[in-house]
């Protein structure tokens, strides 16, 4: 890809410098603060609260923080950590992409007489807090409608390349329109809809609306894809086949396939076939309206 022209978003949120394990210890402080009135109201409190002092004092003596201990599990302290160039150039090329995404949005949403507005995107190690509730790296990237922020641990694209097969730099860029997606989808009222319809379906058939969004939201990663290519030139030779690679890595039915027998009955995000068609009909046509995967 040509993307180190483009403009950076800034609508980045870099926390991979910070520590969970001291934001799961400030967590703890702050519950402590909220109980302590009460605890001061009883005998039973006030010693209580002693006891818990000297239990907590005598375990920092040994060594021991609770407060740390009782971080959320898999987070760490990566505080001291320092970026490398790779991680820095990663965070670059995430921010370039999230800014041509803005663009082709701006532009779409114009022409359906809309606003558009623009997702946070956070960078973050091991793990994070999300309005949607505690992550962990191994969930994958994810988009979070509570608080309309995209989140991605950039170690996932070493599992795109190593275990899952699908390396490339518009490949990494995939991963991201396809959240931005789950944005758009957020912004026009389609993903309320599909959540308020599964509260009336069975688990088969709540799977499949939910492979319709997913289809959904490669269609619109191909479409942001189109612009990119149309508008800004930024693709070169090769890289829709490293985006159809990606797309057709992460088909349900490869993933299942991996750990044993397929079952299309529990698919969540669609075959490799179907998302790799989406991606391309998004591609080629460029338009919002080609991508009603509940049509």
């Amino acid at each position: 890809m040509r993307w180190k022209q483009g403009r950076r978003s800034d609508n980045v949120e870099d926390m991979r410098s910070a520590s969970p394990g001291a934001m799961g210890a400030m967590g703890g402080v702050s519950a402590i603060a909220r109980i302590l009135p009460f605890l001061l109201r009883t005998k039973t409190g006030r010693a209580l609260l002693i006891i818990g002092v000297l239990v907590y004092f005598g375990a920092k003596f040994l060594g021991y923080d609770l407060l740390q201990l009782a971080a959320p599990p898999g987070s760490m302290d990566v505080s001291s950590r320092q970026l490398s160039p790779k991680d820095q150039e990663l965070a670059e090329f995430v921010s370039v992409i999230l800014a041509d995404t803005e663009s082709t949005w701006h532009l779409e949403f114009k022409k359906l007489g809309l606003t558009y507005q623009e997702p946070k995107l956070v960078l973050f190690r091991n793990a994070v807090s999300s309005a949607c509730g505690y992550a962990q790296s191994a969930m994958g990237p994810f988009y979070c409608p509570g608080d309309n922020k995209l989140y991605i641990d950039l170690a996932f694209y070493e599992d795109m390349k190593n275990k899952l097969g699908a390396p490339g730099d518009f490949a990494q860029a995939y991963v991201i329109a396809h959240e931005v997606g789950h944005h758009v989808q957020t912004l026009l009222g389609t993903s309320a809809k599909v959540t308020q319809a599964q509260q009336q379906m069975s688990k088969a058939q709540a799977n499949q609306l939910s492979v319709k969004l997913e289809l959904q939201a490669d269609c619109y990663a191909g479409i942001w894809g189109h612009y990119a290519d149309t508008e800004r030139q930024m693709l070169e030779d090769g890289d829709i086949e490293e985006a159809l690679n990606a797309a057709s890595a992460i088909g349900d039915d490869q993933l299942q396939q991996a750990g044993g027998a397929v079952r299309p009955e529990s698919f969540t995000h669609g075959s490799s076939k179907q998302r790799m068609e989406w991606f391309k009909r998004g591609f080629e046509l460029g338009k919002v309206e080609a991508c009603n995967t509940f049509k």
